[in-house]
């Protein structure tokens, strides 16, 4: 038999074929991960930057409700710093209309909306990053499973023809190799994609800190 994939593949038995094709489905899935997380906040940044200078000159003007309206303009819709600054600024212009809370008042229920935007944006930056930590983490010892298994299966053979020696199983360990192979394969960018994404996720937290830190000054300046 020869070592070309395509060979390997047919004389690969159901096990082995299906521990890879699990594989495979890990590596689709976490490829689809990467793609969404890295559109998503790719969106987010551009979105964001274009947003701060807009929303800086509606809070210098003290125009809430101008504010309000450019945080809720489509063109930002994917921001996070938007959707956090959003949550403050409808509770700064509720308490406003309602006009029974002092100041202090208005700054902590301005803080705590934030704080719950914050949260919930921080889940939806993460989202399906989980996943990326799976498939990097079980990947592995997938692979090592469908190694074994071929192994196992190589040494049946063996034990049921009668032959010995290396020749008579090195195209079955090969087999049995590729699945550790495969495993690493999709381990290892999944890993990478992981930490950076991670990474990513917790600056746009920073910055929706400090945008509501900002925003927190500006109305104690008022």
């Amino acid at each position: 038999m020869s070592f070309d994939l395509l060979e390997i593949w047919s004389h690969m038995g159901f096990a082995a074929k299906f521990i890879n094709g699990v594989m495979a489905v890990m590596s689709v899935y976490s490829l689809a991960i990467m793609i969404e997380r890295y559109l998503t906040f790719t969106k987010a940044k551009g979105q964001s930057r274009s947003y701060s200078p807009r929303i800086a000159r509606q809070l210098k003007a003290g125009d809430i409700g101008g504010a309000i309206k450019v945080s809720q303009d489509k063109s930002v819709k994917n921001s996070h710093l938007a959707k956090v600054l959003l949550a403050g600024l409808r509770e700064v212009e509720f308490q406003g209309e309602e006009g029974s809370g002092s100041k202090e008042e208005t700054m902590e229920a301005a803080h705590r909306a934030i704080q719950r935007a914050t949260a919930i944006g921080m889940l939806d930056l993460r989202r399906n990053l989980s996943g990326l930590a799976t498939v990097g983490a079980t990947a592995p010892f997938v692979g090592l499973l469908g190694t074994v298994l071929g192994i196992i299966t190589a040494f049946r053979g063996m034990a049921l023809t009668g032959s010995g020696g290396i020749g008579a199983v090195s195209a079955g360990i090969a087999e049995a190799l590729i699945a550790t192979a495969f495993g690493l394969f999709v381990a290892i960018p999944a890993v990478w994609a992981f930490n950076y994404l991670t990474n990513r996720a917790d600056a746009f937290g920073v910055e929706m800190d400090n945008g509501a830190s900002e925003l927190i000054d500006f109305m104690a300046r008022r």
